[in-house]
């Protein structure tokens, strides 16, 4: 399904909840491709229910910074709609500060803080280049937590 239309079978479902002013957009987990497929598969069965980005790239890229409220429609790697998330909750702190909780939340590997600061620097470090940013351990991290609200 196309992401516009889940999001107006979304709204129509939820009419009544759904505030008009309801913030949505539209991605795919790291930018797309297979990753986007498993990560959006461990989603689907309730094992990644976070996720994070680095804070700095929202400026460059001109997006918004998740918050508390914020809807997302999850798109596969062929730019399908997989399901539309609710962010429960989005802290940014230090790279160096991401707890074992948080890393377990996110889900992927072996759920452990050392896989998750692996792999999220080797990420994060690649989105710093493209955006022009030095990557260190203090970087900010939003940390976003969310729920599926609508397959």
């Amino acid at each position: 399904m196309k992401p516009e239309l889940l999001w107006e079978s979304f709204c129509r479902h939820n009419a009544e909840l759904m505030p008009e002013t309801a913030y949505h957009s539209c991605w795919a987990f790291c930018g797309g491709g297979r990753a986007a497929d498993k990560l959006a598969a461990l989603v689907m069965a309730g094992i990644k229910t976070a996720t994070s980005s680095a804070y700095p790239c929202y400026a460059v890229w001109e997006e918004k910074v998740p918050e508390a409220g914020d809807y997302s429609v999850i798109i596969d790697s062929v730019g399908e709609a997989v399901c539309i998330l609710r962010t429960v909750k989005a802290d940014i702190v230090p790279f160096k500060d991401v707890g074992e909780a948080f890393a377990a939340k996110e889900g992927e590997g072996d759920q452990s803080l050392a896989y998750w600061r692996r792999v999220h620097a080797e990420a994060f470090g690649a989105d710093c280049v493209d955006c022009g940013i030095e990557f260190t351990d203090d970087i900010p991290v939003v940390c976003e937590e969310f729920e599926i609200v609508f397959r």
